[in-house]
């Protein structure tokens, strides 16, 4: 009796494990006529209802019951395909995807199938460059960081400015990761254009909130950058040419299917076409020289696979800003009382990034990526003047020069390991860890002077002072995992661990994360978030236009490192599988900001920490974002209500007061019509409410006396920080593309308008003394004086494809 029931258990074990005898289905998901992988690529099961979505690197995994099973992989503006199979073993799969000759032209807003009800993440925008490309831009100069200004949440500094002020925070608070490099200083022409060559870049992604746990570092936003691999298949290439730059852009196969490059270069062209202007303009003045501006950026990135389990990348970045004038003066020309006056001037800034990255597959559910990165940012600054005497014989008799430098930076080198775990349809768990090593330079002065006299040094200085260059270590681990719980609760939740070590100082920080969807009747989606931040690399910045001397510098046992949490509740919908809706609430709250003390700057002598203070700062508001993905007439439209406000003891009399970019209302509608194969339409209209700024509450009369003369002077009184506002800021751009396709290439004219009405936004406001006539003979008056930089610019480029 006992042996058949033990019999009998046995047997009911074995039926139950072979009911739930489950096998894998694993693959990558490309494009099928470049080999590029598929980001965020969607794919479903139809009879179990599962699914889930490709990773950063094309790859997939679905673990389901042995069964038939039909497979739907889709990627809006590719060609679906549904494939069935006996699941009855582990299977390798991989998928290419054809472009839909219908919807090549026009779905352009969406990067995947999946449903904005159906995501667990919030606060999340991705942004195709097909559609950045489109948009209309100043000079006609394509620039993603402008594009993402049109997205609710998201503010710029001001007129032209390329700067990301995301819910309340500032640009430093941004993490800017281009091919998982951080960029330190992603503006070109001091914030007039952005870092990133569209023809580069294969997707853009922007986290507002709700972070999930595997990223750090920063508080308000992570933006990711991520570059073409190159076309393994068939050589491709195009090019364009601007008003103020051009571009090239050339990719193909190294190994057929095996390994590809892509290389992609940008140079102004200002100092060039202007130099014969300003040389024509120097001679008449009888000076020699040159004046000029320019900026290049160069991408370049190599892939090859390995095997079917590994494939390496190798990418890098490098741009530069270089201003210079060098002039010199000569008077009394063969004679002797020749002299010689030379003046130097450079300014430079850039960047470099590299990645080398290792993609391996250890199982059909695990897949890691290590990547050894590196950054630099740098800028330098040298102005010099040589003043020189000569007899008759040409001869030096007096000379006396001078100069001086300073050079600041940041060098990160860092590795790091990820892993994507897929064990079931329900569960993507990430998790992995990093080390960064950084090189501050807080700032070197370099001065120099010398004076001689008939041949006879009468003095020479050489020297060097300023701040110490510092090393230190960050590190962080994290693990997360995106859970199905049922139809209708989605989670995602993790642990970010983090911690800074400089000299003997020592900072460690556990922030979690969790993000919920939960399903409501007519497909509504309630999401909710909390996220806890940390940011261990310090921004000194004078609150001004950001300039690229503002400086980078670390934490340190005076200066803490700087912290945030975020509460975000919203709800989602998709109607008419066109349009999608979102509505998003949020709350955040920072401290231990950090802020220049009043009257500091960088140029102040003595240790950088004593010439700053910190303090707390608070945002809070609502977006709402509406988008049609399908369809001849794509775009959106953007609303943002919000407040931000910044509290430092040493400020305002340590009361509350709002940013400087605090700006309760903006509103943005985006519009592209795609009128035939040949011939869009683009525009954009933007309006937001005026920059805070500070005046004077009144003028304090002051008599003073000096040599028996009496004479009024005027005290300021200035009684809140930020307590007045600029005029609101409005402006429409508008672009037409006109395509021609040929045999082997293709050509587009783009012809557009930057603030096509003209507006006059203020740039800044200035106090003034106004001369005003009058029957008595005339006065002077204070009057304030509004600034505007842009009016309509008209701008034309050529592209061409190959």
């Amino acid at each position: 009796m006992h042996k058949n029931l033990v019999l009998l258990f046995c047997l009911n074990c074995f039926f139950v494990l072979n009911a739930q005898t489950k096998f894998t289905v694993s693959g990558n998901i490309q494009d099928a006529a470049s080999g590029e992988e598929l980001i965020s690529a969607n794919l479903f099961e139809s009879k179990y209802k599962v699914g889930t979505v490709s990773n950063l690197y094309g790859f997939y995994s679905l673990t389901l019951p042995e069964d038939s099973i039909y497979i739907t992989f889709s990627y809006i503006g590719y060609q679906s395909q549904t494939i069935g199979i006996f699941l009855n073993k582990d299977i390798t799969l991989n998928i290419k995807l054809s472009e839909s000759v219908e919807l090549e032209t026009i779905e352009i807003v969406a990067t995947n199938a999946q449903k904005l009800e159906e995501k667990t993440s919030m606060s999340v925008i991705e942004v195709p460059i097909a559609q950045i490309k489109k948009i209309p831009a100043l000079l006609g100069e394509v620039d993603v960081l402008k594009t993402l200004q049109l997205l609710p949440g998201v503010q710029s500094g001001g007129e032209g400015q390329s700067g990301l002020y995301v819910r309340g925070g500032s640009p430093d608070q941004n993490l800017i990761l281009l091919d998982g490099v951080p960029v330190y200083n992603a503006n070109h022409l001091f914030g007039f254009f952005s870092v990133f060559n569209a023809d580069a870049i294969k997707d853009v992604k922007l986290t507002k909130g709700g972070f999930p746990a595997r990223y750090g570092g920063r508080l308000s936003s992570v933006l990711e950058i991520n570059m073409k691999e190159g076309n393994d298949k068939t050589f491709h290439g195009s090019g364009s040419i601007g008003l103020i730059s051009s571009k090239f852009m050339f990719e193909g196969p190294i190994l057929k299917d095996r390994a590809s490059f892509i290389i992609s270069g940008r140079r102004t062209y200002i100092d060039q076409v202007a130099r014969p202007i300003i040389n024509y303009a120097l001679k008449q003045d009888g000076i020699k020289g040159k004046i000029g501006y320019y900026f290049y950026d160069l991408n370049a990135k190599f892939n090859y696979r390995i095997s079917e389990k590994d494939r390496l990348y190798l990418s890098a970045y490098t741009g530069d800003d270089n201003f210079y004038v060098s002039t010199i003066t000569t008077n009394g020309e063969n004679t002797s009382a020749k002299t010689e006056n030379e003046i130097v001037s450079n300014l430079g800034w850039g960047n470099i990034t590299t990645a080398l990255r290792w993609n391996h597959l250890w199982t059909n559910k695990l897949f890691s990526n290590l990547a050894a990165t590196y950054t630099r940012y740098n800028f330098g600054t040298v102005v010099g003047s040589r003043f020189e005497e000569f007899d008759i014989n040409n001869q030096t008799k007096d000379k006396t020069d001078f100069g001086a430098g300073y050079d600041s930076g940041i060098d990160d080198y860092a590795v790091r390991l990820d892993f994507d775990y897929i064990p079931l349809p329900n569960h993507f768990v990430k998790f992995g860890a990093m080390g960064i090593y950084h090189k501050f330079n807080p700032g070197i002065f370099n001065i120099h002077a010398s004076i001689a006299e008939d041949g006879q040094s009468l003095l020479n200085i050489d020297t060097t002072f300023g701040q110490n260059i510092v090393f230190a270590t960050e590190y962080n681990t994290f693990i997360e995992d995106d859970f199905k719980i049922s139809n209708n609760i989605k989670l995602n939740g993790g642990i970010h661990f983090s911690g800074f070590a400089l000299n003997n100082t020592n900072y460690t920080s556990i922030q979690p994360r969790i993000s919920l969807r939960y399903l409501l009747p007519e497909q509504i989606a309630m999401k909710a978030s909390f996220a806890t931040m940390r940011q261990y690399v310090q921004y000194l910045t004078n609150e001004n236009i950001g300039l690229p001397w503002d400086q980078w510098l670390p934490t340190t046992e005076k200066i803490l490192p700087q912290d945030s949490w975020q509460i975000a509740l919203g709800f989602a919908k998709t109607f008419q599988e066109q349009y999608e809706i979102s509505i998003e609430g949020y709350y955040k709250e920072m401290k231990n900001l950090i802020s220049y003390n009043e009257g500091a700057s960088l140029f102040n002598i003595g240790p950088w920490e004593d010439q700053v203070t910190q303090g707390e700062g608070n945002s809070y508001g609502a977006e709402v974002f509406v988008q049609k993905k399908k369809g001849k007439m794509t775009g959106w439209v953007g609303y943002t209500l919000a407040w931000s406000n910044r509290r430092f003891d040493d400020k305002n009399f340590g009361e509350w007061y709002p940013f400087k970019f605090d700006r309760r209302h903006d509103i943005s509608i985006v519009g592209i019509y795609e009128l035939n194969k040949k011939i869009s339409f683009s525009a954009t209209w933007v309006y937001g409410t005026g920059n805070a700024i500070t005046f004077a509450e009144s003028r304090i009369p002051v008599l003073q006396e000096n040599k028996g003369f009496e004479y009024y002077t005027f005290i300021n009184n200035f009684k809140e920080r930020n307590n007045k506002r600029m005029g609101p800021y409005h402006r429409l751009d508008i672009g037409m593309d006109y395509r021609r396709e040929k045999k082997k290439y293709a050509s587009i004219w783009t012809i557009g308008a930057y603030n096509a009405y003209s507006r006059r936004n203020p740039f800044f406001l200035n106090i003034e003394e106004k001369y005003v006539e009058s029957p008595d003979g005339g006065t002077t008056e204070t009057v304030l004086k509004q600034y505007s930089l842009f009016p309509l610019i008209p701008s034309l480029s050529y592209r061409f494809e190959f």
